[in-house]
């Protein structure tokens, strides 16, 4: 089972005036956090509500320093229930925003329509027999072509020249 995870991050932010500069530093910040390794990750605004059910600003800023929430998400391949899905997006994640909070907001498996199709040819591959029966990768000395007869030793280049 394959699934998008939604993950919220609280980033840290300093030396900032309006929350449309902490978010634009925020996103930026995180990105280069993430990349190259998790280039997959999508960033977007997180969404913040009072206790009243007011719409926040995605910004809480306080003495030129702001708290910036982010909503990363992420698919998750080839996991056995949702619960392993939210570890390993967290465990991905938290390993490159260090000292950064974060909180799963959302776990959605993907139906995928072709799912059984893939199955079959999985089942097809999974042998894993290779033309000459070797399935470990490894050669063998059977596996082994010897090419000298298409190249010439260096040898005799040297007595042709």
């Amino acid at each position: 089972m394959d699934c998008r995870v939604v993950v919220e991050a609280a980033i840290p932010v300093y030396d900032v005036t309006t929350p449309d500069e902490a978010i634009r530093i925020a996103i930026s910040k995180t990105g280069e956090m993430l990349n190259p390794d998790l280039s997959y990750v999508e960033i977007s605004m997180g969404s913040r509500t009072s206790p009243d059910g007011e719409e926040l600003p995605p910004a809480f800023i306080a003495a030129d320093e702001a708290l910036v929430a982010l909503e990363l998400e992420m698919t998750v391949f080839n996991v056995e229930r949702e619960e392993h899905a939210s570890r390993i997006a967290r465990k991905e994640i938290g390993q490159r925003l260090e000292n950064v909070p974060l909180k799963v907001l959302s776990v959605d498996p993907i139906e995928d329509d072709d799912a059984d199709e893939d199955a079959v040819d999985e089942d097809d591959d999974a042998g894993g027999d290779e033309p000459d029966g070797s399935s470990d990768g490894q050669a063998s000395d059977d596996d082994t072509s010897n090419g000298d007869d298409l190249i010439p030793e260096f040898d005799e280049l040297v007595e042709d020249g």
